[in-house]
């Protein structure tokens, strides 16, 4: 059975003031890359970089501070975690700081932050910003946690904030305001919104189709045929896969 933590049991034994900085500062990371907002996305990388070493020094010295703070030299800061104890693992003595300083490399030396980077500000770096930044907390969560790679992975989804512009809440129902969207686009949206399981009739309702049959064979088997979402047959609910996320940031405006 695999093994499933609770969202507000994730890193609970980081001190409340560096672990709500740590989910804020992802949360800016993944809304901006969303928003197509490269500067900002790698700004903010920047931050993340900051929290997660006050995290890995504090966890080294035995003693987390409330709330992180940025060191006087980050590349300098994140070697000297290297001449920590052997007792302590490889990841946090090693794989996990020179991962942050690649993260802090771009943030201050590829056109972000200031005038006269090499390159401007753009989706590949925003792209390498978002993955490394999921790959860190993945791997927090997984050394704090004492769990495998995969079930790591799937937690960070927990903390991912999906409120999106163009999904309208009025009371129990969701609305898309993008009125452009195919049938096929706006469950998907709702679903990347949701990010949990959600009744075929409430996508029913939500969307506004005329015809839950119809939908049903034209809509959901389909997306669950291409492996954008899971559908269950049985309990007629649908969740958002991993590739369906990935579709929906690539390739749908999530503004209108």
């Amino acid at each position: 059975m695999a093994i499933k933590i609770e969202e507000s049991l994730l890193l609970s034994s980081i001190p409340e003031g560096l672990r709500t900085e740590l989910f804020k500062s992802f949360n800016e990371i993944h809304r901006n890359f969303r928003e197509r907002r490269w500067e900002p996305s790698e700004l903010n990388g920047g931050k993340l970089c900051e929290v997660v070493y006050t995290i890995l020094r504090g966890y080294v010295d035995g003693a987390f501070p409330s709330n992180a703070s940025k060191p006087r030299n980050m590349v300098d800061a994140c070697r000297a975690l290297e001449q920590a104890s052997s007792s302590f693992s490889r990841p946090i003595r090693i794989q996990l700081p020179r991962m942050l300083i690649s993260l802090y490399e771009i943030r201050n030396n590829r056109g972000v932050g200031h005038v006269g980077g090499d390159v401007d500000p753009n989706h590949m770096d925003a792209v390498a910003i978002l993955y490394m930044s999921k790959w860190i907390i993945a791997e927090l969560i997984r050394i704090f946690h004492d769990i495998d790679t995969r079930t790591a992975a799937r937690s960070v989804d927990m903390i991912v904030d999906r409120t999106l512009p163009v999904v309208w809440q009025v009371g129990n129902k969701r609305r898309i305001l993008k009125t452009n969207l195919s049938m096929k686009e706006k469950t998907l949206v709702l679903l990347y919104h949701m990010h949990e399981h959600v009744s075929e009739s409430d996508l029913v309702l939500w969307i506004e189709h005329s015809n839950p049959s119809v939908y049903r064979k034209d809509i959901l088997r389909k997306l669950h045929r291409t492996k954008l979402i899971e559908y269950d047959e049985s309990s007629r609910t649908a969740i958002i896969s991993p590739s369906g996320i990935r579709h929906v940031e690539q390739n749908i405006e999530l503004d209108f």
